[in-house]
C-alpha cells in the first residue's frame, strides 16, 4: 500500500459519506467525487475513472436508499446496490485494494425473535433490500480483501433521516403517528465513520488479516420507532425548541395501520458481539447517539 494511501470515498455528500470525510482525513489523501464524476448509476463508466485515482482503500457509502421509490425503480436500485459494489470490488480485486462497504438491516426479512447475527440467513423482503444483497454477494465472490459492515436505522445531523424529520413534523403538527411494532437500533453516522477510521490502521499494519469479512455495526440496545420519536421529540422540548406538537401528541400504530409500499424489518436489532470481540470496539448505546447527533443540531441553531 502506498503511504500516505490514496483513499476513494463514494457517496460523500450523503450523511455517512460527509462524517468519512471529517474521520478519515488523517488517514490518507482523500478523494470524494460528486456523482458527475463517479456516478454509480451507471457502473460501466466507473473503471476510467477508478484507473485514474489508483486508490489503495476504496470506501463506499454511496447507495440508493429510496426504499418505497425502489419498488418502481427496479433498475436503478440494483445498479447502485449490486451492479457498481460488484465492480469495485473487481476492482479491487484486481489491483490489491481494500474495500469498505456498508450495507443494511435490509437483507433480512426482520422475523427473527432475538438480535441477527451475520451469519443468518438473508432473506430480503423488498427490491432495495434484495440489491444490498446483490451488492454483498458481489463483494464475497470478488475474492476482494473487505469489510461489509451492515447498519440500521443511521442518523446525522448532515442529510435526510428520521431524526431530523420528527423535528421537522413536531414544529409543524399537532398530531404524529409512529409505527410502536418495529424495532432496532438508531445509529449516528459518525460512529458509522469512526469504526471505518479504526479499521484502516488495521488493514495497514496486518494486510494478510483474517478479520476480513461482514461485521453488523449497529449502537447498543434496542427501541421503537415509536419511542425512538419520543426520545428525539423530549429532548427538543427540554432543550427550549418551539414545538407545535403537544406533549400528548405523539400516538403508536401498527404497521399494519400505516401501510408502505416497501415491507420493513420488524425486528432490524443487530448482534455486533463479532465486531466488538475482533477489534475490541465498545459501541455506544442509541440514545447517546442519538443525544449526541441532536446536540449538535441543537447548537447550531444557536447564535
Amino acid at each position: 500500500m502506498n503511504y500516505p494511501a490514496r483513499i476513494l470515498i463514494t457517496g460523500g455528500s450523503g450523511q455517512v459519506g460527509f462524517e468519512l470525510r471529517r474521520a478519515l482525513a488523517l488517514h490518507g489523501v482523500l478523494s470524494c467525487p460528486d456523482r458527475r464524476q463517479f456516478d454509480l448509476a451507471a457502473p460501466h463508466t466507473l473503471s476510467a475513472t477508478l484507473d485514474a485515482l489508483q486508490p489503495d482503500i476504496i470506501v463506499n457509502a454511496a447507495a440508493y436508499t429510496a426504499v418505497d421509490q425502489a419498488e418502481d425503480e427496479i433498475a436503478l436500485a440494483h445498479a447502485v446496490n449490486a451492479a457498481a459494489p460488484a465492480l469495485l470490488a473487481q476492482w479491487a480485486a484486481a489491483n490489491k485494494a481494500l474495500l469498505v462497504h456498508y450495507s443494511s438491516d435490509y437483507v433480512f426479512d426482520g422475523s427473527k425473535f432475538g438480535a441477527w447475527q451475520e451469519d443468518d440467513a438473508a432473506n430480503p423482503q423488498s427490491v432495495y433490500g434484495r440489491s444490498k444483497w446483490l451488492g454483498e454477494q458481489a463483494i464475497r465472490d470478488s475474492g476482494c480483501r473487505h469489510y461489509i459492515l451492515r447498519s440500521s436505522w443511521v442518523a446525522g445531523v448532515y442529510g435526510q433521516n428520521f431524526l431530523k424529520a420528527m423535528l421537522r413534523l413536531a414544529a409543524t403538527r399537532d398530531r404524529l403517528t409512529v409505527v410502536d411494532d418495529q424495532f432496532g437500533a438508531p445509529t449516528p453516522a459518525s460512529l458509522l465513520a469512526d469504526v471505518c477510521a479504526l479499521l484502516l490502521p488495521h488493514y495497514a499494519n496486518y494486510p494478510d488479516s483474517t478479520s476480513y469479512g461482514t461485521y453488523h455495526l449497529a449502537a447498543s440496545g434496542r427501541t421503537s420507532w415509536h419511542d425512538y420519536a419520543a426520545h428525539v421529540i423530549a429532548l427538543a422540548r427540554d432543550a427550549g425548541w418551539a414545538l407545535m406538537l403537544p406533549p400528548d401528541g405523539l400516538h403508536a400504530v401498527s404497521s399494519d395501520e400505516y401501510p408502505q409500499r416497501a415491507t420493513r424489518p420488524a425486528n432490524s436489532v443487530l448482534d455486533c458481539s463479532k465486531l466488538r470481540q475482533t477489534f475490541g470496539l465498545q459501541l455506544p448505546s442509541w440514545q447517546e447517539g442519538v443525544t449526541q447527533v441532536f446536540q449538535t443540531l441543537d447548537n447550531a441553531r444557536k447564535p
